[in-house]
């Protein structure tokens, strides 16, 4: 029995002995892999390296260095982000990459103020002070242009003619090409009353015929603005257009304008006649003082004392305040008015000739004690 029992143990042992040789066998080829493995990770991490540098320093920010030199104007349009903004710097030279000015603008917390507009930079500037040029105002490559309340045609062909250093010839010949500058049909032709006073921001590179379609356009804006029907357009403008030169005092602009409607009807006083110094001058051109007799006795169609109605044209370019309230004037009976006081603009209206004449006699005395006002 003790043999049998011997044998079969002996027979277990061999396939026992044989795992453990297979495993130690595949420890082996385990290690082996792992071994070869790592070195070709090693390897490829050895030629890797030089590659991922490059590709690093190609992705590296490029930026030009120092203030840059030469110069170009462009324009930042309303709204614009930072990329934008890079994108049209990038576009014309002023920085070396997008990714400059962008890591720029976005380390500065200013660049949100960055105003639209026309600037003149410098090119091959760093990000940075593309940043900062865009904050400064010296940048800003643009004009004033001023355009005061009452003034004439002729008046504002010389301020833009000045201001953009351009011959009066030239801006006379796009002031009165009514198609040019849009006038409407309702100007019939002329431009004057309609280019709207106001202030006025101009690119240096804008052209004369642009700055007055803006002046046209602002004006017919606010005549939609104040709903005035577009027949009344003209006539209102005429109105108000010597308003606006014969008074100074927003409180009297009503008023005169009611003592002009008052006078157009009237035929036992003044007999249509507006008998206005300041449409008499205009036709003589003059804008401002007094007539002489010669200029009361020049006969042309501006001359209220001579022909009654209202003049042909607007003599001025009122101001949509004027405008308002020559639209709708107040109630009253008024056919004359003087101002009695120059410093303060205090204004007397009457409705007879008599007590026009004592109103006349308070200006006479305040002239005589500020003779120099």
């Amino acid at each position: 029995m003790s043999e049998v029992f011997t044998t079969l143990d002996t027979d277990r042992k061999k396939p026992t002995n044989t795992r453990r040789a297979y495993r130690r066998k595949k420890r082996i080829r385990s290690a082996i892999v792992l071994f070869f493995t790592c070195v070709l990770v090693v390897a490829a991490t050895v030629v890797a390296v030089p590659y991922v540098k490059s590709m690093i320093n190609s992705q590296s920010v490029t930026d030009y260095a120092g203030p840059g030199s030469g110069e170009v104007v462009l324009e930042i349009p309303e709204g614009a982000s930072g990329s934008v903004m890079a994108k049209i710097l990038l576009d014309a030279d002023v920085v070396a990459s997008q990714r400059a000015f962008v890591d720029a603008f976005n380390s500065d917390p200013r660049s949100a103020s960055i105003q639209p507009g026309a600037y003149k930079l410098k090119m091959k500037m760093s990000g940075q002070g593309a940043v900062s040029a865009l904050l400064d105002p010296a940048s800003r490559a643009e004009l004033k242009i001023t355009i005061p309340e009452g003034f004439a045609k002729k008046q504002v062909i010389e301020r833009i003619a000045n201001t953009m250093d351009t011959p009066i010839e030239d801006v006379e010949k796009i002031v009165d090409d009514p198609k040019a500058i849009g006038l409407p049909d309702e100007a019939q032709g002329n431009a004057e009353g309609w280019l709207a006073p106001a202030t006025y921001t101009v690119r240096t590179n804008a052209t004369v015929q642009e700055v007055v379609s803006d002046m046209v356009a602002n004006r017919i804006h606010g005549l939609e603005k104040i709903d005035l029907p577009r027949d009344q357009w003209q006539r209102t403008i005429i109105v108000a257009s010597i308003v606006e030169r014969e008074v100074n005092w927003p409180d009297y602009y009503g008023q005169v304008a009611r003592v002009i409607e008052n006078r157009l009807v009237d035929d036992s006083q003044v007999n249509g006649k507006l008998q206005m110094d300041s449409t008499t001058l205009y036709g003589v051109g003059r804008f401002g003082g007094i007539p002489t007799e010669d200029e009361l006795k020049n006969d042309n169609p501006y001359n209220t004392y001579v022909n009654a109605g209202l003049p042909p044209t607007p003599i001025s370019n009122p101001s949509l305040k004027v405008i308002e309230a020559t639209a709708n004037p107040p109630a009253g009976d008024w056919l004359f008015f003087v101002t009695t006081n120059l410093d303060t603009g205090e204004t007397l209206f009457a409705n007879n000739i008599d007590d026009h004449s004592k109103n006349v006699e308070v200006l006479r005395k305040w002239y005589s004690e500020h003779p120099h006002s």
